[in-house]
């Protein structure tokens, strides 16, 4: 595993909505967190933005001291599980 940190990370959608304001994070090489809140709370985006899935809007990603920001998805070492997921042949 890897350090996370997010620092001072936005993300604004065209339109103006604001789904993530100035988050700032740390997880520990090790540690486990979870994420709880209401339903279109910006948990998913969050979690899309660490995987490379979302870019960030403003603000930095680090995974292993790493800044990811530009980094590809398949590139950061990192993965993410979806509570739907459908299976092809």
């Amino acid at each position: 595993m890897a350090e996370i940190r997010l620092t001072g990370v936005n993300k604004v959608y065209p339109g103006g909505t604001h789904a993530v304001h100035d988050v700032d994070l740390h997880i520990a090489d090790g540690e486990f967190m979870i994420m709880v809140g209401p339903s279109g709370c910006a948990k998913s985006t969050i979690l899309r933005m660490i995987a490379g899935l979302e870019t960030p809007t403003t603000g930095t990603i680090e995974i292993g001291g790493r800044v990811v920001n530009d980094v590809a998805p398949k590139d950061r070492d990192i993965a993410m599980v979806f509570q739907s997921y459908a299976l092809y042949p």
